[in-house]
């Protein structure tokens, strides 16, 4: 482990190829580089970039450069999925500042630390070079791959043979696509490519993300997607464990705006940690986690019973008494709803015995605290937000708690509603070309087989926009895998995605992984998942070495971001939605089967031209260009009817952003996209969902509850209702609670290896640069005699990490906290503290969190407090 400092000891030192050295800044030396705004200066020393520093810095400053060299490309941040506009600055062939896109009316042309990082990425030293072969066939951790180079031909070639071998074999359904972050391009390696050649098996890692938070707002108004937020305009902000200033959605918008909101509205954060949103707060709410469900049906009984519910959108008595009494039921029949369902059923059904008496016992909340939230949010009503995020959603019985959150909306009217939450507007693009005509006997029939990942079981409801079956359960590929149910893989491909890191219960993955007869990995940086890879496949860096374009929302817009091909890259390296797609359909021609290659060159012609492509390159511009064609050619249906009506391709790729109108608030009151066309606090919605799930699984809805580890029976399935948390390990074995949190600094998990990201990790709260820390209030820490920086072993049922103790205040009592993205025992000389032997620098949170799940959303159950651990200290 390294030390607490800045700077780590020498002995961490790189080797002498890289003469400055992820390990070698001192915190002077960094800051001066980073005021700069330039990474130039951070590889210096390296032989690829030496001479291009060295000639930029002769004769002018690194000022003077930033202000009157290079020219200004449109791209995107993929850093989170709020994928915001940006612009790269590139002076000759070279990356060197980022900057938010001023055409961008989302994020107001501004950016958050992230697309800094990016840069670094991209001309990170330990990135793959070249197509490279395994020569060692043990997999395993410990295991030295023996990687040597190889060339492109060879490299499809083989993969390709590989998967000519299950056509031969009536065993196409054995091959496997996992894939990660994406683009909008991503159809065409996700979907058409195993669809076209025969299998089911496209597993996306949306389960792994957030789609439990999907699950409260579709079931009470029929929208599965994220919100966005009125906070121009709002007048209360309820945190649900969101953090808006650093780790949710929607950063820079929320940091360009959020000093108004200080001044004009009240702020509640709910989250056992204090982040950097609750740290500016009015109220900070240190919730025992994974009981958000107990404060949501509490802070809905103060509001009904203190009569600050919204008459216009929920309706009222008929005589305009409140007659929502604390432990009494309420006739139905007396009151009138307007746009809402079942109002009345669930107060007498759920929240009249739900006080912030009962609440505080659950949630180690003081009962004044959540009366004077309760008040203070229906008060600001209709405009008044209450945020969902993953960590009151993504638990073992997060989907009624997420439900219950979203309720609140409902409750007080600002769904729809100025200064509230707000589904999405319009973004216009086209989808990938129809390949149906492409689809062979054996690929229709194989394509025909259940999916890996079980979907659809009983225990697995994956109830995506109420279709049984209609998810992914992302983490459950592993088992699946393992237990050869339904059948075994034997081709896998995986593309930017790390499960064997980013997966909790991370060790069934590498047994899985290392248990696939032939797994080829296509990537940036030699991950975890690399290390159990036959064939390696570089990857061009997503934020300037490729084409591409993003679509989603922010500041009451939505938005189609492009990114572009700023720069001609350094390194043998292709496009992975586009590129290696065709070269491996080319592969696949070549041995017989040419279907895959038809449908990409008789399907995708570029629109200005009709030309169809005849490289890899050519379609990757072709396929960018067909997808966004309604943002810029003036001939199509939709151009200008949503937004921006650009004036031809060549202005889009010049400004690298289509902006639609701005969102219409109201519009969809008295037409939700639900069973009843209302918002339903009892939703038939989900109820039709469960007993579709239950009868195609030849049982019933009491039967589906028991096998997702849901406490609901009857009636209570169909409501948002308490549910207490589902953790792992006995309390007098492991007396903490541990949760985890996001960082400011961590794009999607893969910052670890850059030294911007390590020596600016005190950005996030609680944490240490160059240190990977666990935190634990103080109290607890004098009960068991441990010391700030005490390096300490963390236990949990599942596994056990070694980290440094950070003591700090702004922990729960009780519980301990960790950020999670560091631990890699793989992905460069920066991320692990020895790459080479497969020493990890800090712990991964994954090794000590079970697979555990939120099984009717099918998502991966990361937050709550799955797990308990013990803390000891190491000798």
């Amino acid at each position: 482990m390294i030390s607490n400092t800045d700077t780590p000891p020498s002995s961490a030192a790189p080797d002498a190829t890289a003469q400055t050295g992820p390990h070698g800044y001192s915190r002077r030396s960094f800051l001066k580089t980073l005021g700069a705004g330039t990474v130039l200066a951070s590889f210096a020393g390296t032989p690829l970039l030496r001479n291009f520093a060295q000639a930029a810095t002769t004769g002018a400053s690194i000022e003077s450069l930033r202000a009157n060299a290079g020219r200004w490309i449109a791209s995107t941040c993929q850093g989170c999925t709020s994928w915001c506009p940006v612009q790269l600055r590139v002076i000759g062939n070279h990356v060197v500042d980022v900057r938010g896109n001023p055409h961008s009316k989302a994020n107001h042309g501004k950016i958050c630390p992230r697309p800094h990082l990016a840069i670094q990425q991209m001309y990170d030293p330990d990135r793959i070079k070249m197509p490279m072969k395994r020569t060692n066939p043990k997999k395993g951790r410990g295991e030295d791959p023996g990687f040597v180079p190889i060339s492109w031909d060879e490299a499809i070639g083989t993969i390709a043979d590989k998967m000519m071998e299950l056509r031969a074999n009536d065993e196409t359904h054995k091959y496997l696509f996992m894939r990660g972050r994406y683009s909008y391009l991503r159809d065409i390696i996700y979907s058409a490519m195993p669809k076209v050649f025969g299998s089911p098996n496209g597993i996306s890692h949306s389960a792994i993300c957030a789609e439990a938070e999907k699950f409260g707002p579709y079931y009470t108004e029929g929208f599965w997607d994220y919100r966005d937020y009125d906070l121009e305009n709002t007048r209360y902000v309820l945190c649900w464990g969101a953090d808006p200033l650093a780790s949710n959605r929607q950063v820079p918008h929320a940091i360009n705006v959020w000093s108004k909101v200080r001044e004009q509205a009240g702020i509640a954060v709910i989250d056992p940690r204090l982040s950097a949103t609750a740290a500016k707060a009015d109220h900070w709410l240190p919730i025992i986690p994974g009981e958000d469900g107990a404060l949501a049906v509490a802070i809905a009984h103060v509001i009904l019973s203190a009569g600050l519910w919204s008459r216009e959108f929920v309706g009222d008595f008929k005589d305009q008494q409140n007659r929502f009494i604390p432990g009494e039921s309420v006739d139905e029949t007396l009151f009138n709803e307007v746009h809402t369902h079942g109002v009345v059923k669930w107060w007498n059904l759920e929240l009249k015995d739900r006080t912030p008496e009962w609440a505080s016992e659950r949630t180690g909340l003081p009962a004044e605290q959540i009366r004077k939230v309760a008040i203070e949010f229906a008060s600001a009503a209709p405009r008044a937000i209450s945020w969902l995020s993953p960590g009151a959603a993504m638990q073992a019985r997060g989907g009624y708690s997420a439900m219950a959150a979203h309720a609140l909306n409902g409750l007080v009217g600002s769904v729809d509603h100025l200064g509230g939450t707000l589904q999405k507007t319009k973004v216009v693009a086209e989808d990938i070309p129809d390949f149906s005509d492409y689809i062979d006997e054996l690929a229709a029939k194989n394509g025909k087989q259940k999916k890996i990942d079980q979907r659809g079981r009983l225990e697995f409801p994956a109830l995506k926009s109420g279709k049984s079956g209609g998810g992914v359960v992302t983490n459950n590929t592993a088992d699946a895998i393992l237990n050869e149910d339904p059948y075994d893989i034997k081709v896998a491909i995986a593309c930017w995605s790390n499960f064997a890191f980013s997966c909790s219960g991370s060790d069934r993955w590498e047994r899985a992984l290392a248990k696939i007869p032939f797994f080829a990995h296509i990537t940036t940086n030699a991950s975890e998942t690399t290390q159990f890879a036959d064939i390696v496949l570089p990857a061009a860096h997503q934020i300037a070495e490729k084409w591409s374009f993003l679509k989603n929302k922010q500041n009451l817009h939505g938005y189609s971001s492009l990114t572009e091909p700023a720069v001609k890259p350094i390194w043998d390296v292709r496009q992975d939605e586009t590129e290696i797609p065709w070269m491996l359909a080319e592969a696949l021609a070549e041995r017989g089967f040419d279907n895959l290659h038809r449908y990409y060159k008789n399907e995708f012609a570029d629109p200005e031209t009709g030309k169809k492509p005849s490289n890899g390159s050519e379609f990757a511009l072709a396929a960018v260009k067909m997808l966004t064609r309604p943002c810029w050619d003036s001939s199509h249906a939709d151009h200008g009817k949503y937004g921006d009506a650009l004036q031809g391709w060549d202005e889009f790729a010049e400004k690298g952003v289509w902006n639609s109108k701005r969102y219409q608030t109201q519009e969809k009151w008295g037409h939700f996209k639900t069973a009843t066309g209302k918002f339903e606090f009892y939703s038939e919605t989900l109820k039709k969902a469960l007993e579709g799930h239950a009868k195609k699984n030849g049982t019933n809805v009491d039967a589906v509850m028991a096998a997702t580890n849901y406490l609901a029976r009857g009636e209570q399935a169909f409501y948002p209702h308490f549910e207490p948390a589902l953790r792992h390990g006995d309390a007098e074995q492991f007396p903490f609670i541990f949760f985890e949190h996001r960082s400011r600094l961590n794009r999607e998990g893969r910052s670890a290896n850059c030294t911007w990201y390590q020596e600016h990790k005190n950005a996030d709260p609680g944490d240490e640069n160059w240190d990977d820390v666990l935190k634990m209030n103080p109290v607890d820490a004098a009960r068991l005699g441990l010391k700030n920086k005490d390096s300490v072993r963390v236990t949990s049922p599942s596994g056990a990490i070694t980290v440094h103790l950070k003591l700090w205040e702004g922990v729960r009592p009780g519980t301990v906290a960790k950020c999670y993205g560091q631990g890699h025992w793989a992905y460069g000389r920066v991320a692990a503290a020895d790459f080479k032997h497969h020493q990890p620098l800090g712990g991964n949170n994954n090794e000590l969190l079970p697979a555990e799940y939120e099984r009717l959303s099918g998502s991966t159950a990361r937050h709550g407090g799955t797990t308990r651990v013990q803390v000891t200290k190491i000798a």
